[in-house]
């Protein structure tokens, strides 16, 4: 359980850019070193927030200039990451059928398979949507 000072929340602006995922993981390990929690977390919240920028950046259809805007939490009574990746696209994400030679289209099946939930909602104001992961440390590193 998280017992220490350290902020339980953190977000950040990303430009539309391939680099925007590495910033984002960047910016997940500065939120969660501070935490006795944290570490576990990381493997897994690094690759699941790079997946979701990443389909923002490839996907998401919106006007030129506009942010990513990444959410991080970090529930205090569970140790639950929760990781918000928010576009100003509206159509929402889906599992797509890959192929073993398919070199991508695996993002959201990796979010599927490895975040405890996840989903899709659309903005307050109505102006695009966030697509959101809970992360929860394997049984091993929680024992």
């Amino acid at each position: 359980m998280t017992r220490n000072n350290a902020p339980t929340e953190h977000s950040c602006w990303l430009p539309w850019h391939h680099r925007s995922p590495r910033a984002a993981r960047q910016e997940l390990r500065d939120f969660l070193r501070p935490h006795p929690s944290g570490k576990p977390l990381l493997p897994t919240g690094e690759l699941l927030v790079s997946e979701l920028v990443t389909n923002a950046v490839q996907h998401a259809r919106t006007p030129r200039g506009r942010l990513i805007f990444v959410r991080f939490r970090l529930s205090p009574d569970d140790d639950t990451l929760r990781i918000e990746v928010h576009d100003a696209d509206s159509e929402k994400p889906s599992l797509r059928d890959t192929t073993t030679a398919d070199e991508s289209g695996r993002g959201l099946l990796l979010v599927h398979e490895l975040a405890t939930q996840w989903g899709c909602c659309p903005r307050a104001g109505g102006v695009g949507k966030f697509v959101w992961c809970h992360v929860s440390a394997p049984a091993e590193a929680a024992a």
